[in-house]
């Protein structure tokens, strides 16, 4: 597997901002709005939708590395030869929604099916939130094992703060934070935690050992490109300010 080298210099770095569309959001309009303010707002790559056409809008809009997200491994394939650069199973978040669980073992099948199909493809793998953070740790190494070559965390939804203001924020972004440190600690590959992040969060991310954060919800959600733009640019100032030292216990 060779890695894009902006997103290879950026994870060694331990700075890497993506911005996520949405794996369920196939609306162009959507998409184009989020993918231009990660353009202008200084990420480091985009993920969208598994979908040639998207793709292929999404090329046009920016010079951005571009992952594509999917739970369907066939779907990858298309958006590989439109012209993605790596693929992502997971940004579960909108399944969840829907009463619509990924376990362990189904996990781990996709992956060694994606993995069979494009084996030279960089590969990113999300390890769910419904499960135990010990079975979440035991998952990304068997992912890791099974050719996964970055894992993801999540969490944002399955945390309900009780604080207003800063407190809530971190309440938030805990479960992903703990998954994030845990995990890192266990597997060799870089560790992307997403999911329920902000500009006060995504620090603390890197500093628990994740060498990048992914943002969703906090920029597909709005509905002005100003704002989506304005909110990009202040995760990525964040994660400049971020000392490269981990937190240790």
């Amino acid at each position: 597997m060779i890695m894009h080298p902006q997103l290879e210099e950026a994870f060694n770095q331990r700075r890497v901002l993506k911005v996520i569309s949405g794996l369920n959001n196939f609306d162009p309009s959507r998409v184009a709005a989020v993918v231009k303010a990660a353009d202008r707002g200084g990420a480091t790559f985009v993920d969208i939708a598994a979908d040639p056409n998207l793709v292929s809008l999404a090329r046009r809009l920016t010079n951005l590395p571009i992952c594509v997200s999917a739970v369907e491994p066939k779907q990858f394939i298309s958006a590989i030869q439109a012209g993605a650069d790596l693929i992502e199973i997971g940004n579960f978040d909108s399944f969840y929604a829907i009463g619509q669980r990924f376990e362990a073992e189904e996990v781990l099948a996709l992956t060694r099916e994606t993995r069979s199909l494009l084996p030279q493809v960089t590969l990113s793998v999300t390890v769910p939130h419904i499960l135990t953070l010990d079975r979440q740790v035991q998952l990304a190494e068997e992912l890791v094992q099974a050719g996964a070559d970055i894992i993801q965390t999540e969490g944002g939804t399955s945390s309900t703060p009780r604080s207003a203001g800063t407190l809530g924020l971190i309440e938030k972004a805990a479960p992903t934070l703990a998954a994030a440190y845990e995990i890192s600690r266990a597997v060799a590959v870089p560790v992307l935690c997403a999911s329920g992040l902000s500009s006060v969060t995504v620090p603390m991310a890197i500093a628990a050992g994740a060498a990048g954060v992914g943002v969703g919800s906090a920029i597909n959600q709005l509905d002005n490109e100003v704002a989506m733009v304005a909110v990009v640019r202040s995760l990525a100032e964040a994660l400049k300010t971020v000392s490269l030292t981990r937190v240790r216990v």
